[in-house]
């Protein structure tokens, strides 16, 4: 796994009980049908959450549906040709891609309106290693809270308020 200087102690933390935080508030998430795992144990397709520090790389949203968010992290609206490479056998994998694609990937441009606003964090890609998990974003929740693939899911007023205290450099902490 890649190195990272970000430090355990960020003001952006999920825990595993459910509880995301940012400086000025807390609200609700949901994280993988898997549980939590060490970036060690993470392999693709385990429906887990990777525990550990993962910077908050950048911001996609649907101009169709909401303003751009407001944030201190870049941000770039979404096209429906948008989609993320999650095959351990493309040069591709973990990176984003333009639909159609010849291998295994996830369209980001959803009718379920979970990734009208997504974050994606910086798990497996500095280098990206084949099979440990590709990306890791946080999104909005479904209205139960259904557990994710291995994401991050939070109500869509609590990731725009954590967005608008959320700069390039910080980090969304993990936590069991």
């Amino acid at each position: 796994m890649a190195k990272t200087a970000f430090t355990t102690d960020s003001p952006f933390f999920a825990d595993s009980s459910g509880i995301l935080c940012w400086p000025g508030g807390q609200g609700r998430c949901a994280l993988g049908k898997g549980g939590v795992a060490t970036p060690e144990a993470k392999q693709e397709g385990d429906g887990a959450t990777p525990l550990g520090v993962w910077p908050m790389r950048q911001v996609f949203w649907r101009s169709d549906r909401l303003q751009r968010p407001v944030t201190g992290l870049p941000v770039d609206a979404l096209i429906p040709e948008a989609g993320w490479c999650d095959d351990p056998a493309s040069p591709l994998y973990n990176f984003p891609v333009a639909l159609p694609f010849a291998f295994n990937h996830e369209k980001l441009w959803r009718e379920d309106g979970v990734y009208d606003i997504l974050v994606v964090l910086g798990y497996n890609d500095d280098p990206p290693f084949p099979g440990k998990g590709s990306a890791i974003f946080l999104h909005i929740a479904r209205p139960d809270y259904e557990p994710t693939e291995g994401c991050v899911a939070c109500a869509r007023e609590d990731l725009l308020a954590l967005l608008a205290r959320a700069k390039l450099g910080d980090a969304l902490a993990i936590t069991a």
